[in-house]
Parts: structure tokens; sequence; C-alpha cells
């Protein structure tokens, strides 16, 4: 259903154009709402930017339970849902009664976290579940009873697609081992951390293009935990930016959409005039030699 007001402008085109998700199409340039549970940020803020994204054609909206009243937001912001809306989430981790994220790894928490997805967003589907694998940084570390098989995981997940509640299902900090373990079971994206200046996870990605799977990098600017380099303060992706008249922000995420065709990037915020800068680098086309000198950045894992 389309709600009055909040729909998808159809004349609009869909920012970075669109890639497939799920076996939907989405923009691929969509909207992570963890930020919007932030401390400050007013629920009013929060409403209009959701919208405002969607109005701008973002059909592809990354929440989970976990992160707080993200997903309250977007179902008082957005509901009754358009059908063009693919809601992802995320399950792997909860939070105690304190607030403070604790491992939820064994299969029956997924489901519990299933559930609770679920009936906050006011769904009966969702469109992709993300299972945040805790094996390795940043964040949290499985330990003790907290250290579940991946294909225990996936069995349960993959019930819960047979059942209904799933549209597909994705993973979270995986590395090239574990995709490629999991990839029988039906793969639809892979979210890592991944930048122009951070490429560890890129044989991860190698292994997404071989089976044609979506790329969904987190911490696509780098920056967002202490000792990992920034990309938009490195003079080179300042530099092209200054020629293009752009923000080296806009570069740095142009340069994701053009490293592979099915990376859907999910840039948030809750500052209009920062949503519709990362909305606009989907607009922006890199010069080859710019490209170049790009590829050339990666530095070693931090």
């Amino acid at each position: 259903m389309t709600a009055t007001g909040q729909a998808r402008d159809c004349g609009v085109p869909a920012p970075g154009g669109t890639a497939k998700l799920g076996g939907r199409p989405v923009a691929r340039i969509g909207f992570g709402a963890m930020q919007l549970a932030r401390e400050g940020v007013p629920r009013d803020g929060a409403l209009t930017i959701l919208r405002r994204a969607v109005r701008a054609g973002v059909n592809h909206i990354d929440a989970a339970h976990f992160y707080g009243s993200t997903n309250a937001l977007i179902r008082d912001a957005l509901a009754p849902y358009n059908g063009d809306l693919v809601l992802v989430t995320k399950v792997g981790a909860a939070r105690n009664a304190d607030g403070e994220f604790r491992p939820g790894q064994r299969p029956r928490q997924l489901r519990e976290q299933v559930e609770a997805n679920l009936a906050t967003l006011g769904v009966a589907r969702l469109g992709v579940v993300n299972l945040r694998r805790l094996d390795a940084p940043p964040g949290l570390i499985a330990e003790g009873d907290q250290k579940v098989g991946l294909d225990d995981q996936l069995g349960e997940l993959s019930a819960l697609r047979d059942a209904g509640k799933i549209g597909a299902i994705g993973l979270s900090n995986v590395s090239v081992g574990q995709l490629r373990q999991a990839l029988p079971a039906g793969i639809a994206c892979v979210q890592n951390s991944y930048s122009v200046l951070d490429r560890s996870a890129e044989p991860v990605l190698a292994l997404c293009r071989a089976h044609d799977v979506a790329w969904v990098p987190f911490f696509p600017l780098g920056g967002a935990l202490p000792n990992r380099p920034k990309a938009a303060g490195h003079p080179v992706v300042a530099s092209i930016a200054a020629g293009m008249s752009a923000t080296p922000a806009q570069v740095a995420l142009a340069w994701l959409l053009a490293h592979y065709d099915r990376t859907l990037l999910i840039p948030g915020t809750s500052d209009p005039a920062h949503l519709a800068e990362n909305l606009a680098a989907g607009s922006l086309r890199l010069a080859p030699e710019s490209v170049t000198a790009l590829d050339e950045l990666a530095c070693p894992a931090a």
C-alpha cells in the first residue's frame, strides 16, 4: 500500500540508478536509519528525514530492532508502506535492560529478533534479514554459548524464509570462507566494512562479484571507529572533489558505486542537507583518471 504524501515521486530518478536486492530493484543509494536512534535527534526531525528520503527516490531502508527506536520511527513515518519499499533489518545482537548491546547469535534468539523486527516495523514480512556474525571486529565478539555454527543459524533463517517471514537472507561482517559456506542457502547481499581507503574485505567482494551477490559496505567513508582512515580527509579524494565542484564524501561514495555495479549504499544522517549531498553522489561520474587515482589509495587493514 502507498501512504498519502509518503510515496516515492515517480518522476524522480532512483538515486544512483537501480540494482537488485533480494530479487527486487532498489535505488543504489538507500538510507541507513541507525543514526536516527541517537540521543539528541528530535523525533519530528527523524520522521521528516525518512519521508524526505522516500520522496527523493530511496526505496531501501536499513535498520534493526536492536538499534533502538529506529523501527518505530520508520513505521510512524512511512506506514502504510509503499509497495516498492524494501525494509532491511539485522539480527545477531540484542540489548540488555540498561541499553547495552549483547550478542544474540543462537538460532532461537535469531527467531526472536526476527519476530521483534516484524512487530516494531508493523509488517508481516521483512524484505531482507542480515545475519551479523560476531567472529571478528568491529564491535561485539561472540564468546561461550554465543559461538554458534553458521549452518545452524542459516537453517533457522531459511525456515523463517520458507514460512514467509523473510524475503531474503544477507550476511554481515563475514569472511570469504563464511560467505562460500553460506552461498548454497541463497545469499542476497553482504554487508562488510569497506571504503576507498580500507579494502581489507576485497576478497569477500570478489566472491560477491563471482556469484552476483549485492554488496552493501558499512563505514563507506571510514572514520566511524578510532584508527580507521577517513576517506573525506584524504588529499587525493579532496583534490578530485575540488575539481568536480563536489564534496570529498560524494567522491568517496561515487567511487564505491563505480567499483561494482551491484554496490548498494546506505549512508545515514539526520541532517536534510547531508541527505541531499549523499543522494547527489549518485549522479557523480568520475573521470577514468580519477578512478585510477582512487583505486591506488587502498590502505592496509586497520
